[in-house]
């Protein structure tokens, strides 16, 4: 998923979004260690996706916190 696309979800679909990426991500290392997993890109394509909706949350959280400062 792109980071103009993720910017455009509200904090709730974005917090789901986020625990869908970490279950996902969870099924593949699973996948990964019982020698099912044939496309190891999908590992780091889910690592960056986490990394992405993480990335957008701390933006808010700043910008939340920075209005209050003000």
């Amino acid at each position: 998923m792109k980071t103009v696309d993720i910017r455009k979800l509200s904090d709730d679909e974005l917090l789901a979004k986020l625990m869908d990426a970490r279950e996902n991500l969870m099924r593949l290392r699973f996948r990964l260690a019982s020698g099912e997993l044939t496309d190891h890109t999908q590992m780091s394509r889910g690592r960056q996706d986490i990394a992405r909706f993480l990335t957008v949350l701390r933006e808010r959280e700043l910008e939340t916190a920075e209005e209050n400062n003000s």
